[in-house]
């Protein structure tokens, strides 16, 4: 299954980046890596992450990364990434709309 990041999401990764990086430039390194590597391996499983109880639908799912949120929507043949949040951040099907 290809991965395809939207705009957004990219976004949304530099800004928790530049986040880190503030008080730790390495980790934030470290960090952007392994958010990208963890994604790239949904693409052999794409079923692993839950269902966004919000949204409600069997292709909108996200994973945990640490303690940010990747928020995937699932077609035929590629994986979206739609946007990366923390935890804490309220999340709504308003937002989902918003990010796409």
């Amino acid at each position: 299954m290809r991965v395809i990041w939207a705009p957004v999401a990219l976004d949304r990764a530099e800004e928790a980046a530049r986040f880190i990086a503030a008080d730790r430039p390495a980790a934030a390194a470290e960090w952007i890596d392994g958010l990208f590597d963890a994604v790239a391996k949904l693409s052999a499983f794409p079923d692993k992450g839950r269902m966004v109880p919000v949204v409600g639908r069997a292709d909108v799912r996200e994973v945990l990364y640490g303690k940010y949120r990747v928020v995937y929507r699932l077609e035929e043949k590629r994986l979206i990434v739609l946007t990366v949040r923390h935890q804490r951040r309220h999340f709504s099907e308003r937002i989902l709309r918003e990010e796409q």
